[in-house]
């Protein structure tokens, strides 16, 4: 499994001359705790930081500014992505060691095709957990009505 299979591809995004009330509003109206915040060059959008729910919440020392307060001014620009082909569990492995709960999924030319977030990862887990627990009690039954 790939990080472009699993990953969520309607993804909210910003520009960066955006404020961050804008973003906050983006974020409420999507019921969303992050934007991918890109510029288009030659129509691909290309990720060049994240602004998260958290990046806007320790913003909050700065509250004077925040009418004019930009993106750019509190976004996280040290922004790790990953290409679409990447298998699942190196994903995983790089969100572990960089501390990160949402990654930004790349095509080739680096323009963004969508995001893979530690909450997708978790609702896919558990839906094979579970579908590994529906195996066990069919092989029980089915070895049960074998007796």
């Amino acid at each position: 499994m790939t990080a472009g299979e699993v990953c969520n591809r309607h993804v909210v995004i910003a520009t960066p001359d955006m404020t961050v009330v804008d973003a906050a509003g983006l974020m409420k109206t999507h019921h969303i705790g992050d934007l991918v915040v890109v510029r288009q060059p030659d129509g691909d959008r290309v990720p060049i930081g994240i602004l998260t729910d958290r990046d806007i919440a320790l913003s909050v020392s700065r509250l004077v500014r925040l009418p004019e307060l930009k993106i750019t001014d509190v976004m996280s620009v040290d922004l790790v992505t990953c290409r679409e082909g990447v298998n699942l569990y190196d994903v995983l492995k790089r969100m572990q060691s960089h501390g990160i709960r949402r990654l930004p999924v790349v095509n080739e030319r680096g323009g963004l095709e969508g995001i893979l977030t530690f909450d997708d990862v978790i609702e896919l887990l558990s839906e094979e957990l579970t579908d590994l627990a529906k195996l066990v009690v069919r092989e029980q039954k089915r070895e049960q009505s074998r007796i």
